[in-house]
Order: C-alpha cells, then sequence, then structure tokens
C-alpha cells in the first residue's frame, strides 16, 4: 500500500505516555493536519515520523518500507519548525541552499533551485538580505522554500503560523495551501488551531488525550463527530442532555420534547448527550410553542461583525444561536424568543 502508514505507533517517557495505538493510513499529495489541544502528542507524533524521536513501539511505513527506524537525515523529509529555525548569519539564499550544499549539489545547481523557489515564494529580489531583516510572513516562506529545496518526499509542519498576527496567519495558510496543492507534495501540518486546520486540510486527524479521536475531512468531523470530546472541541457547539422517551422523541432538563427522529433506536429512559451547532438553530420573536419550536429567553448578545451570537435559556438548558446581520431581529438581554431546533441538525453523542 503507498503512503504513509503508522501501524500501533507508541511513544512512552518512562511510564508517561505520549502517543499510543496510533493507527493512521495517509495517502499520497493530500495535507493532513494533526489537531488537537497542548500536551496531546501530536507534536511527539510528528517527530516520530520525521525521525526526531524514536518509536516505543509500532512502525511506520512509506511506500511499503518500513522506515521506523531509520535516521532523519535518511528520510529524505522537509520539516520547518515552530521556531522556523533560519540561520541568522545567512543570506535568504544561503538558507536556501543550505540543504542542497548538504547533500553535494553542484553550486550551479544550488543556484538554480535557489531562483525557481524564491519565484515561487515570490522573494526573487530578495536572495542576497539577511534573514534577521525579514518580515514573519517573509522567513515563514524561506523556510518552507528551504524545506522544499531539496525535492523531500514528505513535507512535515510544526505550528509553523503560531507566531504570526491574525490577519498575516490567514494569508500564509492560503499561500501555504495553495503551494502544496501545486506541489502535489504529502504535507502534514501540526495545529492546535481548529479554523487553521478547517481551512486548509483534506484530512483532520483530532488527537486527544494521546490517542486519535477521529480521522475524517474537516466538514465529517464538524458534522458527524465521534465524541462529545470532538464535538466540543472543533468548532462551537450546543452540547446538552436529554433522555429518550422512545418513538423518535426526547425530553430536554426542563421537560419539553424534541422530535429527533435519529433517537428512535435508543431504548426509553436512556440518558444521552446531544449536540446541535449554532448556526442550525432558529430565532424568532414570535411567542409560539410547537414541534420543535421551543421558548426562552436571552441571557447574552455578541455581535462580532459578520456574526450575531445568541445566548438562550430555554428549557433548563443554554443554547447559544449565530446569525448574520441581515437575519437579526433586534434581541437584547432579557427579551423572550422562541428557538427552532431543528430535527435533522441534532447529533446524539453519547448514550
Amino acid at each position: 500500500m503507498t503512503g504513509l502508514i503508522l501501524e500501533n505507533v507508541e511513544k512512552r517517557y518512562g511510564s508517561a505516555c505520549a502517543v499510543k495505538d496510533v493507527n493512521l493510513h495517509l495517502p499520497e499529495g493530500k495535507l493532513v493536519c494533526f489537531l488537537g489541544p497542548s500536551g496531546c502528542g501530536k507534536t511527539t507524533l510528528l517527530r516520530m515520523i520525521a525521525g526526531l524521536e524514536t518509536l516505543t513501539a509500532g512502525e511506520i511505513r512509506l511506500d511499503g518500507e518500513n522506515i521506523g527506524h531509520t535516521p532523519a537525515h535518511e528520510r529524505n523529509f522537509g520539516m520547518v519548525f515552530q521556531s522556523l529555525a533560519l540561520f541568522p548569519h545567512m543570506t535568504v539564499g544561503e538558507n536556501i541552499a543550505y540543504p542542497l550544499k548538504l547533500r553535494g549539489v553542484s553550486k550551479a545547481d544550488q543556484k538554480a533551485r535557489v531562483t525557481e523557489l524564491l519565484q515561487m515564494i515570490q522573494l526573487s529580489q530578495m536572495v542576497d538580505r539577511p534573514v534577521a531583516k525579514l518580515s514573519g510572513g517573509q522567513r515563514q516562506r524561506v523556510a518552507i522554500a528551504r524545506a522544499i529545496a531539496s525535492h523531500p518526499k514528505i513535507l512535515l509542519l510544526d505550528e509553523p503560523l503560531s507566531a504570526l498576527d491574525a490577519k498575516l496567519r490567514e494569508s500564509m495558510q492560503v499561500e501555504i495551501r495553495q503551494l502544496q496543492q501545486r506541489l502535489n507534495i504529502t504535507t502534514i501540518l501540526v495545529t492546535h488551531d481548529q479554523r487553521e486546520a478547517m481551512t486548509m486540510a483534506d484530512i483532520v486527524v483530532v488527537l486527544g488525550e494521546h490517542k486519535i479521536q477521529q480521522v475524517g475531512t474537516p466538514i465529517e468531523i464538524y458534522r458527524n463527530p465521534a465524541n462529545e470530546f470532538v464535538a466540543d472541541f472543533i468548532g462551537t457547539g450546543n452540547i446538552f442532555p436529554a433522555t429518550a422517551l422512545g418513538n423518535g422523541r426526547v425530553s430536554l432538563p426542563g421537560g419539553d420534547a424534541l422530535e429527533v427522529p435519529i433517537c428512535s433506536s435508543i431504548q426509553a429512559g436512556s440518558r444521552i448527550k446531544m449536540l446541535v451547532r449554532p448556526e442550525d438553530l432558529q430565532l424568532s420573536s414570535a411567542q409560539a410553542s410547537a414541534g420543535n419550536r421551543l421558548l426562552g429567553k436571552v441571557t447574552f448578545v455578541r455581535d462580532i461583525g459578520a456574526t450575531i451570537e445568541t445566548t438562550i435559556d430555554c428549557s433548563g438548558v443554554s443554547l447559544t444561536a449565530l446569525s448574520t446581520p441581515n437575519q437579526d431581529i433586534g434581541l437584547s438581554v432579557g427579551h423572550p424568543v422562541s428557538i427552532t431546533i431543528p430535527a435533522e441538525a441534532c447529533r446524539v453523542l453519547t448514550a
């Protein structure tokens, strides 16, 4: 089987487990995000793939070859560290050429490759500029150019955008994604930023508690989270308790009932957790309770320009709805409101 395969990969430091029971198949040419909170093991997993950490157990195979114990310099992987690790005493061109120099590439070929890469990252006029005089975004591009200079099989990125301001970070997300697609290079990006993962990735690997919680496309993970951890970590979600009533109905803590057909197979009386995304909730000033429309009271409103977040106390639970200014019905704290919870937007997390 082609691509990068991890089988039963584990990393321990004494009695402490940093990564456990990781099984993954990462196909060629895709951008994969390792996403999770700090301390979940995502960087340790990346470093094992890079050969910078030894495996305690398991195998890492690339195109059928076991590389789990191959030295890092023999794997031909490109890596961009969180700190970028550029050489401050070198120019832009010297930094990019450095891995080629180590491989004994001729000076003429080094120069040609540096010229090609500088054109690709749109820094052709800066070949002789010291990296210390570059902006954060420019240094980021140089680090990526250096990482791909020797035509690596896989590009590894360890939270490379964490030091950038919000606007520059978003533009660099687009640039990296476009570059990855142009080169068709298998890329693994470590991040704790869910927006970054949703924006850039073909495949998201959600890690938590030192193991994989879910693997899928960004939309699969957002719409159909495997468990409460994923639902809570990815995006904003309304997670609330309910009790199955049978016949596809559930009751909320305040006593109101909802029609949720996907719960028809859950035994009556079972306590469950449910998820509804804020953008799926529909608010109305009409004071009517029917079907999946419930009555509530506004407790908080946050207008952040492009969207308006409204928090409502409703049948014993607190729900947050997301709307645009065009959908605003002029609610403020204390106002009564009707809230519609579409049955198709409900997801059962645990039963």
